[in-house]
């Protein structure tokens, strides 16, 4: 049997969502090969103190670095192909891809892939104040994958943000957290939206399908699991 190719892991931030990606990969891989198979895995694991510390003093090129050197460590280590397992720093996916010679998975496109497939075209993005506010997420959902992006209004990101970083990221999940968001989405639904991109890696550990009128695409599992068919198809398993 052929090898699986190496899947380099960008991971903790948060560590809690990287944990999510690591066993989403190994259960699919179990899945798909049977027995006790496992996936062919490499991460670096940053300490998101020193990230959430710069991605809000706006240190971005400080931020690249820190990706960059991530990113080549794991191409050293013999990883074949790089996941950056949180949806925020794709905002330097093209430095990252830039830094090395190995490809970089965009978490965006799986994303997009999913939702042409299921048939919709409107949807909505949540996450981060950056994710959903700059350009490098919905841009890429847009111009790339001719998907029509909302975002919510001003003070609904605002309680999607927080609860992100003052809860979520630190393992904490509440009832009262979930509810705000049940809120928040069905305000975007009333709005037209037909589906709902989470589009944040610790979103997923509080909503899900039952909280939402709308579909829901999870960005962690969509990655992970497209990960697991570029590390069996890269060296032709399937």
């Amino acid at each position: 049997m052929p090898q699986q190719a190496v899947i380099g892991l960008i991971g903790g931030m948060s560590w809690e969502s990287s944990a999510e990606y690591y066993r989403i990969i190994n259960r699919e891989v179990r899945e798909r090969l049977g027995g006790v198979h496992s996936a062919r895995t490499l991460m670096w694991s940053v300490d998101f103190g020193e990230i959430e510390r710069l991605q809000h003093q706006g240190e971005w090129d400080r931020l690249a670095e820190e990706m960059k050197d991530a990113a080549r460590r794991l191409e050293r280590g013999g990883a074949d192909f790089l996941v950056l397992c949180t949806n925020t720093m794709h905002r330097l996916a093209e430095e990252i891809a830039g830094a090395v010679a190995i490809p970089l998975l965009h978490i965006a496109d799986p994303t997009a892939e999913a939702i042409h497939g299921s048939g919709f075209q409107r949807v909505v993005l949540l996450g981060t104040a950056f994710t959903m506010e700059q350009d490098f997420y919905k841009g890429r959902l847009r111009e790339t994958h001719g998907l029509d992006v909302l975002i919510p209004e001003a003070e609904d990101r605002r309680v999607v943000h927080d609860i992100i970083y003052r809860e979520l990221v630190a393992g904490q999940v509440l009832p009262a957290s979930r509810q705000a968001y049940r809120e928040v989405i069905a305000r975007l639904v009333a709005r037209g939206a037909q589906a709902i991109v989470l589009g944040c890696t610790e979103i997923m550990l509080l909503v899900s399908d039952s909280d939402s009128a709308a579909p829901l695409f999870d960005t962690t599992r969509l990655h992970a699991l497209a990960a697991v068919e570029r590390a069996l198809t890269m060296t032709g398993q399937e």
